[in-house]
């Protein structure tokens, strides 16, 4: 009697990290170089939006409508950023750039790494499924480890821009903050920045959601396209915009805590919780989206 053929298994989605194994350092080399295109092309918009950040808020602004309120900051960005041009040239808008580059290639990296091997390592103790719970797991992971790894780095970027032809290059800013504020200077802002993983964890599991949804509109095994190429562009900025606006006053505080002491040596903000008040009391909740439409453009 010939033996019966075994059924075939039901079709399951298995998610492309689990199929089709992905090198590590494919990770990190695609997260490195993404992270340097970027940081180069939103330059201009960096260093406008550490300022605003700091700034503080234009009172002026509360004279205005509803309706002009809600379109002064796209009208003027292209403004203020003409006029940073033509106070300190083209390296005004590059400020602090060798410091983004230091910090962007591997943070990105780290947190690409970190993220799509965590993603594959805990989907495996899932029966191979990628859940939102997953996505939230990695995300949270990658957010910390590349936090903690590249807050020095930040902190020199962040110092460079607010004080723009002080130093020579990033070696001096660093030792010049080692040397003022000791080796935990360099990494104010920390606490507020390990609030900055909650961003990194809402924008990849939104983004996840979202390029599921795109390939299952997809036949399978089909040659990706450039149109391909587009959706997973708009995923990837629609998931970081939504994740910027819901998370945006962290970025704030974190500048905040990063500004250099005055002449007499005081800082003004010490802590997350001070920072809050502080500037809560001074400037009311608008102070915490400081720089909002620059940053969002800048995503």
């Amino acid at each position: 009697m010939a033996q019966q053929q075994a059924a075939p298994a039901p079709n399951k989605h298995i998610p492309v990290a689990v199929e089709r194994h992905v090198e590590p350092w494919l990770h990190f080399v695609a997260g490195g170089v993404g992270g340097m295109a970027g940081a180069i092309v939103t330059s201009p918009l960096d260093v406008l939006r550490t300022r605003q950040q700091l700034s503080g808020v234009n009172r002026s602004a509360a004279k205005l409508s509803t309706l002009m309120r809600l379109a002064q900051p796209f009208t003027q960005t292209g403004q203020v950023l003409k006029q940073l041009y033509v106070r300190e040239g083209i390296k005004g808008w590059f400020a602090g750039l060798g410091p983004s580059l230091s910090g962007i290639i591997p943070a990105r990296a780290i947190q690409f790494f970190a993220y799509g091997n965590g993603k594959r390592i805990l989907a495996q103790y899932n029966n191979g499924q990628e859940t939102p719970l997953v996505h939230l797991t990695a995300a949270a992971i990658a957010g910390v480890l590349t936090t903690t790894a590249t807050n020095p780095i930040w902190m020199v970027k962040t110092r460079m821009q607010l004080m723009q032809g002080k130093f020579a290059n990033s070696l001096e800013c660093f030792w010049a903050i080692v040397r003022k504020e000791g080796w935990l200077g360099l990494y104010k802002g920390t606490s507020a920045a390990y609030l900055g993983v909650s961003e990194s964890a809402i924008q990849w599991v939104v983004y996840e959601q979202m390029k599921r949804m795109l390939n299952d509109k997809k036949p399978k095994g089909g040659a990706k396209s450039l149109y391909d190429w587009f959706e997973y562009f708009g995923a990837a900025a629609s998931a970081k915009l939504i994740a910027s606006v819901v998370t945006y006053p962290h970025e704030v505080m974190r500048t905040r805590l990063r500004q250099p002491p005055d002449a007499q040596g005081n800082v003004k903000y010490k802590g997350l919780v001070n920072s809050a008040r502080t500037m809560f009391a001074e400037e009311g909740v608008r102070a915490f989206y400081g720089g909002l439409t620059t940053h969002l453009l800048r995503t």
